[in-house]
């Protein structure tokens, strides 16, 4: 056990920062022995030869800047396992406090939501795990990210209403909800310059630029859909570009939105917006 994290410490050090690679370590040890990686080092688990050439796949694929979740084809959100692959985003950290700020401030049972631009799933079905008798659906225009998404549906235990939608074209009006939520596409087409190559090289890129003359292009879309579809006192929950919170704020107001907050994530930075629907059109 000592020698393989070694190994995969050795072998990675050139390539990733050194703080970077206690975690991959723990993720490779986790995902290889099906144990906790303390539990591991407590049984001084050995590798036999084909977990060994397991790990050093994993590691050559690591080289090349891959992401593990991809690799591995898993990830944890929210203290709920999901599949992953090139299809879909992998789920940030910073979406698990969008997901928390919901919960908190909607106890009540049986809401109906909807989730636009859903990928893995994974707002979607913390929020059906975690919400009394919630009624959810979520929509996205990829065939293969729903795929993935009733994937994670199923297995951890949930019900939900997927359906593939282009919100920038037409969108079902059957049902009304209570709460919408989005972590659409809103990183600058001119920002991919600062981004990691992991990202850039494996991330589905529909799911995150937009063009930099319409940044805003997804929430505007979306505020429009939700005037329409929340219920009277109905409220809409969106991830953002740290640099746009205001500018979000200020488009929301501008369709009539009140209530209008701008929430900060673990970092510092502006992430998240919240706006209520006073009454419905017309």
């Amino acid at each position: 056990m000592r020698k393989a994290i070694s190994h995969i410490k050795e072998s990675l050090y050139a390539y990733y920062p050194e703080s970077e690679i206690p975690g991959f370590t723990r993720i490779m040890i986790e995902y290889i022995t099906q144990k906790s990686y303390h539990q591991a080092l407590l049984t001084e688990t050995e590798f036999l030869p084909d977990q060994r050439q397991q790990i050093d796949s994993i590691i050559e694929r690591l080289k090349k800047y891959e992401p593990v979740q991809y690799i591995l084809g898993e990830t944890e959100f929210f203290g709920l396992h999901f599949h992953v692959n090139g299809n879909v985003l992998i789920p940030r950290p910073e979406t698990e406090e969008l997901v928390e700020l919901i919960l908190k401030e909607n106890d009540l049972p049986a809401l109906h939501v909807l989730d636009i631009g859903t990928g893995s799933g994974a707002i979607a079905i913390a929020l059906a795990k975690h919400m009394k008798e919630a009624d959810v659906s979520a929509w996205d225009i990829s065939c293969k990210a729903l795929d993935v998404a009733a994937l994670n549906s199923k297995e951890n235990s949930v019900n939900i209403a997927f359906k593939r939608v282009d919100v920038l074209s037409g969108y079902p009006q059957d049902k009304k909800f209570d709460i919408i939520v989005s972590n659409p596409p809103y990183v600058l087409e001119k920002e991919k310059e600062s981004m990691e190559q992991n990202v850039i090289d494996y991330e589905p890129h529909e799911a995150l630029f937009v063009p930099d003359d319409d940044p805003l292009l997804f929430y505007k879309r979306i505020a429009g859909i939700a005037k329409g579809l929340l219920n009277t006192g109905g409220k809409l929950y969106f991830e953002i570009n740290q640099a746009k919170g205001a500018d979000v704020a200020d488009m929301l107001n501008k369709k009539g939105f009140t209530d209008i907050a701008i929430f900060q994530d673990l970092s510092k930075k502006d992430r998240m917006v919240k706006a209520l629907l006073q009454k419905q059109e017309g």
